[in-house]
């Protein structure tokens, strides 16, 4: 049996337990969109924008999925102290798949904000979610999305109202949690009005020591001068696979600034498309990955330039050591009539080891004459020069390997916009490069 059979066959026998605990918004577009992934499949790696991950293989294991909702034993307000220091924080909770609502934070958020399940939210405003779940998320073109679409029954929906500023940064901490190999299908959906300004720091972690597979889908809708910030921390095991497709849409002058940091994991493949669809937008996209061992990251982005006027900037930094993979696909389309676009997409690599692997493919597709584009990859080791000369000072050749690695993330880091999280992530570096960040720092349950 290949891998999608045995989904087909269990969505078959399951669709009606599916809906049963979920919402009509949610499952009206469920059975178009297992249509879709029937036609589609899970990608191969002859598709060209996965031909760096082998998507299909990840789901070949057997694994458990919670279809009928039972309830998993834990308290993450009592096992997980996820806090960055010296930044105060509204934390939430998902627990698998499922948002945990049975104790929430004390912080009130201002009038009109809703933050909580998108099952709940899609039950109380029908009407609101409806308008935009799914909308930037198309089933057909994406054998990925098809499938969370077709399996997801919870998630998180954030909302804010035109002119709203939610001035406390808003933590959403994702927990693995499961006896037995386990698949959770998670979906967030964000929309800012308006004028409205938000931030929001997602992390990742994983609390068994078993297999993992998430499948992600997150939307975010950026109204006319909104600003939003996104911040991803991905921190599990070698045991883990996370495949996310994040969409985003910006109506003009808004500033959306997206930072996705995988510092421990096993296998990510993380796809990021960003639409500038009004004048004066602005895009800040930013990654970073530290893998060792058979560590594998897989970025792939995409920049639409559909209007003029518009501006993106691109970084990615990989540090690949042992027998890891790393690989970055980025596509700066600039549309016919987009003039005035200003586009500068980078990507650097460091290879720690002769074994370590980077693929990385940069691309412009640019059909206006009156733009600013530049893009520039590069693959390499340590500057023997600096560490020669760092060695000459008396540093010994280990503390200044770490030294330079250190320093070549650093440019990702100072791009952060909360200054507690920055620091937070310089000292988490610091950690992992130093091989002292084995699991989360935060959860007393991994301690």
């Amino acid at each position: 049996m290949n891998a999608e059979q045995q989904y087909i066959d269990l969505f078959t026998h399951t669709e009606a337990m599916i809906c049963k605990h979920s919402a009509d918004v949610l499952n009206a577009p469920r059975a178009a969109a297992f249509a879709d992934f029937e036609r589609i499949g899970f990608p191969a790696r002859k598709v060209e924008k996965y031909k760096y991950t082998d998507v299909s293989k990840c789901f070949e294991p057997d694994f458990g999925l919670n279809l009928n909702r039972l309830d998993i034993p834990v308290n993450p307000y009592e096992v997980f102290k996820c806090d960055v220091p010296n930044m105060s924080t509204a934390l939430y909770f998902v627990v698998n798949d499922a948002f945990y609502g049975k104790s929430l934070p004390k912080y009130h958020l201002p009038e009109g904000v809703i933050f909580g399940s998108l099952k709940e939210a899609a039950q109380q405003h029908p009407e609101l979610v409806k308008k935009y779940y799914g909308q930037l998320a198309d089933t057909a073109k994406d054998g990925i999305t098809a499938f969370n679409t077709a399996f997801a029954q919870d998630g998180v929906f954030f909302y804010v109202p035109k002119n709203v500023v939610v001035e406390k940064p808003i933590q959403l901490v994702n927990i693995l949690r499961g006896d037995v190999d386990f698949m959770v299908n998670r979906r967030v959906l964000v929309v800012l009005e308006e004028g409205a300004q938000a931030r929001l720091l997602i992390c990742d972690h994983a609390m068994d020591n078993v297999n993992f597979l998430a499948t992600q889908v997150i939307e975010v809708f950026a109204g006319e001068n909104t600003v939003f910030d996104m911040y991803e921390l991905e921190e599990t095991h070698t045991s883990t696979v996370r495949i996310s497709n994040l969409y985003v849409r910006q109506e003009a002058n808004s500033s959306v600034l997206l930072n996705g940091m995988t510092l421990h994991n096993g296998t990510t493949r993380n796809t990021t498309e960003v639409v500038l669809a009004g004048e004066g937008a602005e895009i800040n996209l930013c990654g970073m990955a530290i893998t060792d061992k058979n560590q594998h990251v897989d970025n792939h982005t995409t920049i639409d330039h559909a209007v003029p006027n518009c501006t993106s900037n691109e970084l990615f930094k990989y540090v690949l050591d042992e027998q890891s993979v790393g690989a970055f696909a980025g596509l700066v389309l600039v549309r016919s009539g987009a003039q005035h676009t200003a586009s500068q997409q980078t990507n650097r690599n460091l290879c720690v080891t002769r074994e370590a692997r980077m693929y990385t493919q940069p691309q412009l597709e640019i059909y206006a004459d009156d733009v600013k584009c530049s893009h520039g990859a590069t693959v390499g080791q340590l500057d023997e020069n600096a560490l020669f000369y760092m060695r000459a000072r008396g540093i010994a050749e280990k503390e200044a390997r770490l030294l330079l690695m250190f320093a070549f993330v650093n440019e990702v880091i100072d791009k952060i916009r909360l200054d507690p999280l920055k620091e937070r992530l310089h000292l988490l570096v610091e950690k992992r490069f130093r091989g002292e960040l084995n699991k989360c720092q935060g959860c007393a349950i991994c301690k």
